[in-house]
């Protein structure tokens, strides 16, 4: 279901993208494509039997995690720097409504499943999950204060939101 509800929203959100030039949504777009990455990640891990696959899964979900905070650093930077101005985007916020609820969904029923069924892998793909949430919910406070009171400078800053989480992530699943 995620892979399902991710590769729609990288259409939707290349839409949304190119209408609003929104960096928040273009991060959000890319945390997408990550998500699509960690899914074929666990999926593959789960169905191979050997232990030594768990490793090798969580240090690619972990690189995962590293890539998408940095690249979030350093797009909400240089929009930030060079004080571009993102337009408004309706498809934007309807689309990263949505996909915070049902992100926040299946990634309670991920780790609930990764406990169930002991398995670390799923269990750090719920987080992953639950990180894509938290960005829909970034990102789309960051597309309605644009919209609704003009703040130009929300949409880049709600791409820090997810640096912090992604980093955080990355370092205890890079680490173990």
């Amino acid at each position: 279901m995620t892979l399902g509800w991710n590769v729609a929203g990288v259409l939707v959100l290349a839409v949304a993208t190119a209408q609003a030039h929104s960096v928040a949504l273009l991060g959000f777009g890319l945390d997408s494509v990550i998500e699509i990455g960690a899914s074929n990640v666990v999926l593959w891990e789960l169905a191979e039997t050997v232990h030594d696959h768990q490793r090798q899964a969580l240090r690619l979900i972990g690189w995962a995690f590293v890539a998408l905070g940095t690249s979030l650093a350093v797009q909400s930077t240089v929009v930030l720097a060079v004080d571009y101005r993102s337009h408004h985007s309706l498809l934007g916020i309807i689309w990263t409504a949505l996909t915070a609820a049902v992100m926040f969904a299946l990634a309670a029923g991920k780790a609930r499943t990764g406990v169930a069924l002991d398995n670390p892998v799923l269990q750090t793909e719920g987080r992953v999950t639950t990180i894509d949430a938290i960005l829909a919910c970034a990102v789309l406070a960051g597309l309605a204060l644009n919209t609704t009171l003009g703040w130009w400078w929300a949409d880049p800053v709600a791409g820090y939101v997810l640096v912090f989480y992604a980093f955080r992530e990355a370092g205890g699943t890079l680490i173990n």
